[in-house]
């Protein structure tokens, strides 16, 4: 991209007006890393919750050297929920494993249930089989999108071990949470994983049901 048009990025940045500030982030999407954190960095304590939101997401997907500490600064210190939770999204999306302390850290001391939920969906995506134990106890909190996001992230991470521990949710009553089983049980080959998943598929939830079949198909694929 030209020196001119990232001067106007970084003049619409420090504009009055936020909507101005959110579309010059969003215009970064054509521009390499390197060029683009110097500019994102300006915003990340803008007054406007939803700038910083999408400034802190941007560094997950602009990635270089400086966006590992910001966002490990901003999941630990930051006052607001919303911010540490999308620091810890971006941290999944980096798939950096020195991520998983933090990641972990948030999980089990943060009071926010959506930085928890996040940091459990990050941890997945950082696919990391350590993750397991902080993953499967997850799954006894009494929070439902926490169970979602274990369970998920126990697919992500291949846990086939935890086929036993996620069956128990085949028939809960939250059809999300059967939606999510449906989708981890195909990333986890087991005759276990079939036999559920070809119960899966009758459900009565057509999201359900088509997450079991397509499920059955990947399994099917990878010749199990």
């Amino acid at each position: 991209m030209s020196q001119v048009n990232l001067e106007q990025i970084s003049a619409k940045l420090e504009s009055e007006n936020s909507a101005d500030r959110m579309l010059a982030l969003a215009s970064l999407r054509h521009v390499t890393a390197q060029e683009a954190v110097p500019l994102i960095k300006k915003v990340l304590e803008d007054q406007s919750l939803q700038v910083r939101s999408m400034a802190v997401f941007a560094l997950g997907i602009k990635q270089t050297d400086e966006c590992y500490p910001i966002l490990v600064r901003l999941l630990e210190t930051d006052p607001d929920y919303g911010i540490r939770a999308d620091a810890a999204g971006a941290l999944g999306y980096l798939e950096d494993l020195r991520a998983f302390e933090p990641l972990v850290r948030a999980f089990y001391e943060d009071t926010d249930w959506l930085v928890r939920f996040s940091a459990a969906v990050a941890l997945g995506n950082l696919k990391d089989k350590r993750a397991y134990d902080v993953l499967v106890q997850a799954l006894d909190t009494d929070e439902m999108v926490l169970q979602q996001a274990a369970i998920a992230a126990l697919g992500e991470i291949k846990a086939v071990e935890a086929v036993d521990k996620i069956l128990r949710f085949a028939q809960s009553d939250d059809w999300l949470i059967r939606q999510r089983l449906a989708e981890s049980l195909g990333n986890l080959p087991s005759e276990k994983s079939v036999s559920a998943l070809k119960y899966m598929a009758k459900d009565s939830h057509p999201h359900v049901a088509e997450a079991a079949k397509i499920s059955l198909q990947r399994l099917a694929d990878a010749g199990f």
